[in-house]
């Protein structure tokens, strides 16, 4: 059984459905909106059930000449020390800087770390892999 569903989407992202369709072949926006919604569905942090604990890796670009901004991400990074692992910066051009920081801790808490990079002004793309650990992720080697 289908069920027609009614969106409202702005322009832009009309415009990157229609050239996501252009780049696979499809013929509808039905078809392209199903399996892009699947996929989103198919990753385990949108689909399984929230862990206590996560292990992540939120990578994002951004452009070191904007006005403060990497003293505001490296504030957040300071802010959730406790959840930061490990950051790798890399420069990507003049301007573009590649940033990714692993994180370990409460999964909520991993979430917000990556909201507040992620909608940081100037921050230009972003993206939080969250893997949920099972039980408390402690496999036996003694770390926390």
């Amino acid at each position: 059984m289908v069920q027609r569903l009614t969106i409202s989407l702005d322009q832009e992202v009309a415009d990157a459905i229609d050239a996501f369709m252009g780049r696979r072949g499809y013929t509808n926006r039905s078809e392209a909106i199903r399996d892009l919604v699947r996929h989103a569905l198919a990753d385990p942090a949108v689909s399984e059930p929230a862990a206590a604990t996560s292990v992540a890796a939120v990578s994002y670009v951004y452009d070191h000449h904007r006005r403060q901004l990497a003293s505001r991400l490296a504030n957040v990074q300071h802010d959730h020390h406790g959840l930061v692992v490990a950051t790798t910066h890399v420069h990507l051009d003049h301007h573009n800087c590649l940033e990714v920081c692993l994180l370990r801790g409460d999964t909520t808490a991993v979430r917000g770390f990556a909201e507040a990079v992620l909608s940081e002004r100037d921050v230009r793309y972003g993206q939080l892999n969250l893997i949920p650990l099972a039980g408390d992720g402690d496999h036996g080697h003694g770390q926390e």
